[in-house]
């Protein structure tokens, strides 16, 4: 499980997890503690990667996850958390051996998963094969789909917990894209500044965000 924002560690996550024979599982930090708790156990997650900022929202709720062996706190600095079996990502991934033996995966196999907001009855999980991800990021890079290349700087603003970010992070790693990940940082005048100063030629997100910015002119 992942709870986390836009962020390049997040990214990683998107990658290493699926490629290393696990299911990426996305959830979404705006439920209600209630339905997160339902989620969680419903996937049986094992182990939940979290942002530090984010910590106090998965604190709350760390006694009722049975399944839940490991939490892995995304930082660099040292763990301030009450969560039981707490590790540092960076402690992690700098202790591994930069060569990975990767396993031979069938196409067809679970690869991420993300839930709905439970808006009629308990939320329900859609799983995506590594064979759909791969069709959804050829599609997303045709001329008739998003029609991005190498030269874009694209910035996913919709959360990479939803529908896996409109599968704009797989399109844009597959092209070689620059990626710009904005964090917590949602904020009209944020958004402003990094399309801006980062010179952001492919963004989205839902029209709430874009009044927002509107409301700047």
């Amino acid at each position: 499980g992942t709870l986390a924002w836009n962020t390049y560690r997040h990214l990683e996550l998107y990658f290493a997890i699926p490629c290393m024979g696990g299911v990426l599982h996305t959830l979404n930090l705006r439920l209600p503690p209630e339905q997160l708790v339902y989620i969680i156990n419903h996937a049986e997650d094992k182990v939940i990667c979290v942002d530090q900022s984010l910590l106090p929202l998965l604190e709350k709720i760390a006694d009722q996850l049975p399944t839940v062996k490991t939490f892995v706190v995304m930082a660099d600095a040292p763990l301030n958390t009450t969560l039981p079996n707490a590790v540092s990502y960076e402690a992690i991934v700098g202790a591994e051996d930069s060569i990975f033996p990767w396993p031979e995966l069938d196409e067809r196999e679970a690869a991420a998963m993300c839930y709905t907001s439970g808006t009629t009855g308990n939320p329900k999980g859609v799983v995506y094969s590594h064979r759909s991800i791969y069709l959804h990021t050829m599609g997303a890079c045709q001329t008739d789909g998003l029609g991005i290349s190498e030269k874009d700087k694209i910035m996913p603003v919709v959360p990479m917990f939803h529908v896996l970010a409109w599968g704009l992070p797989y399109a844009a790693t597959f092209l070689g894209a620059r990626q710009v990940f904005p964090g917590p940082h949602l904020q009209p005048r944020d958004l402003a500044e990094l399309i801006q100063n980062e010179r952001i030629t492919l963004t989205g997100g839902v029209p709430t965000l874009w009044l927002g910015l509107f409301g700047l002119l």
